[in-house]
């Protein structure tokens, strides 16, 4: 990871608007589409556990972040990709989880571990015994990275309502592989 970059406690609620360009930048989101997501990070920071990191320049910008939260199969996230898993007699994964809600890295500084560097971090605190998280349904770095920490895939082809790209749900037992990040 590059020496210019800190790994730390991120307020998210505090800067939701900088993560979200961060989000957009690394997702290719358009305007409509982040302010739909900005509350729902809001609303996700008030369910318990929730918790953030952030990567940050040394004279404090935002370059990457990652946020996740005990899982509840209530949430919305959950009742969509249960019935997924459970086709797949994955569903157990569902409990007992810590899940990964968002992980985004600018990218200008992506494939320096900052990624790997704000997963684990954010993984090594967690009580749960594993942790689940969804990407887009493609090989790609993200998914590389996923599977270099030991996520395996639970299910794939999962639509999300509004999302044009199928999703893969992945899971790992914690703690999380440690390879190095190149």
């Amino acid at each position: 990871m590059t020496d210019d970059v800190v790994i730390g406690p991120l307020d998210l609620a505090a800067r939701v608007d900088e993560a979200l360009r961060v989000q957009a930048l690394a997702f290719g989101l358009g305007d409509d589409e982040v302010a739909v997501r900005r509350q729902i990070v809001l609303r996700h920071l008030t369910y318990p556990g929730a918790r953030a990191l952030g990567a940050t320049t040394r004279d404090g910008r935002l370059v990457g972040f990652v946020y996740g939260m005990p899982n509840d199969r209530a949430h919305w996230w959950s009742t969509v990709v249960e019935p997924y898993l459970r086709a797949r007699r994955t569903d157990g994964w569902l409990d007992h989880s810590f899940v990964i809600t968002e992980l985004h890295v600018r990218p200008g500084y992506q494939n320096q571990g900052i990624g790997r560097t704000l997963i684990t971090g954010i993984t090594d605190t967690a009580t749960e015994p594993r942790s689940i998280l969804s990407a887009i349904d493609a090989e790609s770095p993200a998914r590389g990275l996923y599977r270099s920490l030991g996520y395996t895939d639970l299910a794939r082809q999962v639509q999300f309502p509004s999302a044009p790209k199928p999703y893969a749900v992945m899971g790992a037992p914690l703690p999380l592989a440690r390879r190095s990040a190149h």
